[in-house]
Formats: structure tokens, C-alpha cells, sequence
């Protein structure tokens, strides 16, 4: 169905900072990017509500009958320490630390980060790329801003000419900054003095031999600027305008900034009509961040396994508690909250579940069933506004406690519209999942660990026949099993 020709969807435009209806480059068609992890250590809380409002945003689109490809990219050539881009790589540090190969460390850290997006009931996005695999592809788009004279090389490294670009165009046109207020973007300390201006940011930086990670290009053996990878890989996958670009708060400047620069210089294009922001969430009143120590592992909140929680909460709980609050609003995270939040998810999967046993009748009363549909569309049409979404879903559930002490009636229609929308927008649209489907996938879970357990057991015994028994068993059963140096792990097909 194409609902989205009768829903008029308006977003919050950060470029514009205002509300616009949303009109796709192609019609019934949306080209969506949003900027992933660097898969440098485990993604936590702060990070997941990100990607999980996106997740939000792209159900919804789909739901509205758009033919949706999201890109979220993995930026596995890593950033720099510190935010201002100095120091050493964060993957090659965590490499050297650990006495492994690089992409080792990108491999084990885009594992964890697809498991806990699985736990977290997130649709994978329609294209997953990588910064390293792009190498080529960064180089050829270095080379065009250089031939559009908004690029030059020094010693090796090449930089973007931050005040030529500002001659004609504006740097700061998403942050609102100019470009004196514009920090120093490099990616390390050293070699500064050779950029012509402090503004400008690197393209391309020459490897000294202590950085392990290292390509070679027309001017030196080196690596990417980290903003270059999403103008590469957004440009490639859906064309030099694209409808959406999404991340966080903090990417807006330097990142996003230097996206819409170079982009810019390149095609002479404006390159993304609707850029949205996600805001932080707090912990303690502070925002959640590595760097800080100031956060709280995603897992850690299903097992209880922490010191800030009084109790373990489900997956579905979390979500629920993320989604109450609009993804540009500031969300503080505690104990207390998510307790209120398992209350109400409760009486949301209640009602849900008493809608199975009621019955309809011939006619409706006191409650506009097509008039509460629209409201839920309405409020997710205007800029995904979820919290006022799911007020109205609290409205269908006060109806239906109704309805089950026979104080009001539904008809037969009614009844499957109600049921029908509750599910769409509790199940599809805000990505919910039931404690039911939770159980049943942890004991799923459970039950493969035992059957990985065994068969460990049965290989040191030398019972190969065993052994290979249940690995084809569960491979008849649609659970592939893999042996690796740290054990056993599974995939569901």
C-alpha cells in the first residue's frame, strides 16, 4: 500500500531548522544514510538510541510504503583519540594494545555491535559498507576535489581549502558556525604547520611507520580523512542527492560540516536535502560516552549485570522507555525511568493481548476508532513524534480495559481496525517486541549453547560421529554453526 500519498510526513530539516514536508528526489522511492559505528570496543547505550531512532524512522517509511535503502555505513578505518582528531587512531591503539591485527579488532567490535542491534529488534539496513573498503573510491574523489581547486597536497597529505570553499559557498551552513569559530580537524598533531589555513581538514594524511593502518595513494602511503568515507560511500549508493542523512547531535560539526563541504565542492550539488540529528542520552545527569567512562553496555541491561540498575529489564522495555521520548529531545537514563517504562510496556502488551479475546459486536460506543487512527498517523507524520504517538496508543488501551469489564462496545469492523493499527504501530512501526517473543528467543538461545556445549564435550572425547551429528542436526534446522579460536558461535537463518 502506498500510504505515504495520503500521509503528508513532515521532518525537522537541521539544514533549515525547521519542519518541511518530506519530498523524496524520486517519488515512492528514499534514499536514506545515516553514519555508523567505529568498531573499536563494545557500542554502548548512548550510541544504540541513535541508531535506534533511525531504525524508528526507517519502519516508519517503510510502513508508509516508500521503497526504502538505508545505508549505515562501518567506519572500521577508525577516528582519532580525541574528538578534535589528534592522536592515535582508536582501532590501531586498541590493536597494538592487545597485540592483534587491526581487523581483528574491527571484526570482534562489528560482531558485538550486529548482536546487540539483533537484541534490540533492529531491521538490518539495506547496505552495510565499510571505509576500507572504499580506499579506492576515496582516492578518486580526493583527486576531483583537487582538480576543482578546493584541495591541495603538502608533503603527502592533502587538505581541503576550507576559506577558497567559503569564498563562493558557506562552511558552517549546518552548525551555524563561521568559519573562524571552525576547530583544527586534522588527524594528527604533527603536520599542521604545513595546511595553509587552521580551518582546513585533511583528505588525506601521510603515514608515518608507526601507523599500521596504511594504503597507498598518489601521494603518499596514508589513510582517509574520516569524513570523507560517508561523502564516498553516500554518493555512491544513492546518488550525489540523497533524500535523508542522519547521526548524532555531535557529528553535526566538524563531521557533517566537512560532509557538506566537500561533497558540495565535489558535484556542485547540495548533497543531502533532510539532515537529522538524534540528541544524546544522559547517565547521571552527563552524557553517555567511552571517553568518559560515563555509560552502560547494552547487554548489561538484560542480564543485571551493572551497578546502576536495580534489576535486569527486557529488551522491549528499553526500546519502549527510548521511543517515549522525541529522538531530538535530551533522554535521561535511570533506574526509576526504566521502572515506570516497564509499567506501561505491561499494559501495552496487555491490552494487546486482550484484544484476542474480545469479541465485536454491531456497533461502536464511545470511542472514534478511524478518528484514533488518524491521530497515531498524524503524530508520527509530524516529525516521528512518537511520544505523542504512544499517549495515543494508552488511549486505545483505556478503551479496551473498557471493553473487557463490558462497560462499552465494539463492532466487528472496529475491533479489526483497532487491533490491526495497535499491532502495526506497537510491532512494526516503533519495533516493540513482546516478552513472549523475548522468552521464546532466550530459551532458543539457551538451548543452541547446550547443543554447542555438548558437542564441545563430545570433539574432546574424540566422538566425531556425535559431534558432526549435531552440527548437521542444527544445520537441518536452520542454526549455522561456526569454530573459531574463542569457541563456537551460531547464526539463525
Amino acid at each position: 500500500m502506498e500510504l505515504f500519498k495520503e500521509n503528508k510526513l513532515k521532518i525537522y530539516n537541521s539544514l533549515s531548522k525547521s519542519k518541511e514536508v518530506f519530498k523524496p528526489v524520486t517519488e515512492g522511492r528514499v534514499g536514506m544514510y545515516v553514519c555508523g559505528p567505529t568498531v573499536y570496543s563494545n557500542v554502548h547505550l548512548g550510541n544504540v538510541r541513535t541508531f535506534m531512532s533511525f531504525d524508528m524512522v526507517f519502519r516508519y517509511l517503510l510502513h508508509l510504503g516508500y521503497k526504502v535503502r538505508y545505508v549505515r555505513n562501518i567506519t572500521d578505518a577508525g577516528h582519532l583519540e580525541s574528538d578534535a582528531d589528534v592522536g592515535e587512531d582508536k582501532i590501531a591503539k586498541k590493536a597494538r594494545l592487545e597485540e592483534i591485527e587491526p581487523m581483528e579488532v574491527v571484526q570482534r567490535y562489528t560482531v558485538d555491535f550486529h548482536k546487540v542491534t539483533g537484541l534490540y529488534n533492529f531491521l538490518p539496513p539495506s547496505i552495510e559498507p565499510t571505509a576500507t573498503g572504499h580506499i579506492v573510491e576515496q582516492i578518486q574523489m580526493i583527486k576531483e576535489i583537487m582538480d576543482k581547486g578546493f584541495a591541495y597536497e603538502v608533503n603527502g597529505s592533502v587538505y581541503f581549502d576550507v576559506l577558497k570553499y567559503n569564498e563562493n559557498n558557506h562552511y558552517g551552513i549546518l552548525s551555524g558556525r563561521t568559519v573562524e569559530d571552525a576547530i583544527h580537524n586534522t588527524r594528527e598533531l604533527d603536520g599542521q604547520s604545513d595546511k595553509k589555513n587552521p580551518q582546513d581538514f585533511a583528505l588525506w594524511k601521510k603515514a608515518d611507520e608507526r601507523h599500521i593502518m596504511q594504503w597507498p595513494s598518489p601521494w603518499s602511503d596514508g589513510f582517509p580523512g574520516w569524513h570523507l568515507e560517508c561523502s564516498v560511500m553516500s554518493s555512491k549508493y544513492l546518488g550525489e542527492q540523497i533524500d535523508i542523512h542522519g547521526g548524532g547531535m555531535d557529528l553535526k560539526f566538524p563531521h557533517h560540516e566537512c560532509e557538506i563541504a566537500q561533497s558540495h565542492a565535489c558535484s556542485g550539488e547540495q548533497p543531502v536535502n533532510y539532515w537529522m540529528h538524534a540528541n544524546m542520552l544522559l547517565l547521571n545527569g552527563q552524557k553517555m560516552a567511552k571517553s568518559s567512562g560515563n555509560y552502560i553496555l547494552p547487554e548489561a541491561i538484560l542480564t543485571g549485570e551493572n551497578d546502576i540498575l536495580p534489576k535486569a529489564f527486557s529488551a522491549g522495555v528499553v526500546r519502549f522507555f527510548i521511543m517515549q521520548a522525541h529522538y531530538r529531545s535530551i533522554l535521561d537514563f535511570s533506574g526509576e525511568a526504566l521502572l515506570a517504562s516497564e509499567k506501561g510496556f505491561n499494559k501495552l502488551m496487555e491490552a494487546v493481548k486482550s484484544l484476542k479475546t474480545l469479541s465485536g459486536g454491531k456497533t461502536t460506543s464511545g470511542f472514534d476508532v478511524n478518528a484514533w487512527k488518524q491521530k497515531c498517523y498524524d503524530a508520527m507524520n509530524d516529525d516521528f513524534n512518537t511520544p505523542i504517538l504512544i499517549a495515543h496508543l494508552f488511549d486505545a488501551v483505556k478503551f479496551i480495559n473498557l471493553l473487557k469489564d463490558n462497560k462499552t462496545s465494539i463492532s466487528v469492523d472496529d475491533l479489526e481496525i483497532l487491533e490491526n493499527t495497535l499491532n502495526t504501530f506497537l510491532f512494526d512501526v516503533l519495533g516493540l517486541v513482546s516478552e513472549t517473543g523475548q522468552q521464546n528467543t532466550k530459551t532458543l538461545d539457551g538451548t543452541v549453547e547446550l547443543l554447542i556445549k555438548l558437542r564441545k564435550e563430545a570433539r574432546e572425547n574424540k566422538d566425531w560421529a556425535l559431534s558432526d551429528q549435531i552440527r548437521d542436526e542444527l544445520q537441518a534446522l536452520g542454526v549455522q554453526l561456526k569454530d573459531g579460536r574463542e569457541g563456537t558461535t551460531f547464526t539463525i537463518n
